[in-house]
């Protein structure tokens, strides 16, 4: 299978890197330091799940270049998007798959707007990776877990393309779960990290920290809540009990687990503020859902972090 990565970080290092591995022939976009040595010594990912070296690593930073492939694991950041939409075309071709990977629920349809919805598998990655210097990838932790669908998928089944792309991540020792639906998919995940990481990144405080000072813990569950009644209001058929359920899955995680969003925000980074904390403020007045909490963090963010929405 010819896959291209787009965006070499925690997501697609991962499991561009793992499918690479396992034989599959993996074009990887990177740029800078990180371009250089993943061309000069390969890409390394060093995970809980075992550790991975490519090498050698097909690697470029032209996009253009790589050609019609079969999949294309669409994984860079939602401010990165509008560049790298500018070259997808060349990458698809009449069966080729494009995977979004991206936080929030907005990137497949900005993606479809491109190449159209019968193109855009709507993905969910739920993993703790990061880059963590030129040509290595860590994966601390999470289920690592990539999961996808056809954009109207009917309920028990699947196309010849998700098949076959499950079957080559589960293969390659990765996590392909098959979603019941995978916009409730989606929502759910925006449910965990968007409170996650507004709160986190408000309070400059870990996963950790968050849940195990209680009025840190009514908070994250308060922000979830609002997420769910926006969900609903849209029509989302999230499962009862989603927000207990996601708590119960915050204790599972590691103690000193932090989002992408604080991250970047701390170290003056462009960052997702918009299509986390952003879109639920937005897509709550499109709904008319009141969402108070994420309009105080996205009044706090954006006032510590000048720049914070220019990503």
């Amino acid at each position: 299978m010819r896959i291209a990565v787009l965006g070499t970080g925690g997501i697609g290092g991962y499991f561009g890197g793992r499918l690479a591995a396992s034989g599959h022939d993996v074009t990887f976009v990177a740029r800078g330091p990180h371009l250089e040595a993943i061309r000069d010594h390969g890409l390394v990912v060093t995970s809980v799940a075992g550790d991975v070296t490519v090498e050698p690593a097909r690697v470029t930073d032209d996009v253009a270049s790589i050609g019609v492939v079969d999949v294309v694991l669409l994984a860079v950041k939602t401010w990165q998007l509008p560049p790298v939409l500018e070259a997808l075309p060349s990458l698809v071709g009449p069966d080729t798959a494009v995977v979004t990977t991206q936080n929030g629920v907005e990137a497949p349809d900005q993606v479809a707007g491109l190449v159209g919805r019968a193109v855009v598998l709507p993905g969910i990655a739920k993993i703790f990776a990061f880059i963590d210097g030129p040509g290595r990838i860590t994966h601390a932790g999470g289920p690592a877990s990539l999961a996808f669908d056809e954009w109207s998928a009917t309920p028990g089944a699947t196309s010849d393309r998700v098949t076959r792309l499950r079957a080559a991540v589960t293969a390659s020792g990765a996590v392909s779960p098959v979603p019941d639906d995978i916009w409730a998919e989606l929502w759910s995940k925006m449910l965990f990290v968007v409170p996650f990481g507004g709160l986190g990144a408000a309070l400059d405080a870990t996963i950790g920290e968050l849940r195990s000072h209680a009025p840190r813990r009514v908070l994250l569950q308060d922000a979830m809540r609002e997420v769910e009644s926006l969900a609903r209001a849209r029509g989302i058929r999230l499962p009862e009990g989603i927000v207990e359920g996601t708590i119960a899955f915050v204790d599972d995680q590691p103690a000193d687990a932090t989002t992408s969003l604080q991250r970047d925000l701390l170290e003056g980074r462009p960052s997702e503020l918009d299509a986390w904390t952003g879109a639920v403020v937005r897509l709550a007045g499109e709904s008319g859902v009141d969402v108070p909490l994420h309009r105080l963090l996205l009044e706090v963010l954006t006032s510590r972090h000048p720049a914070a929405l220019l990503g």
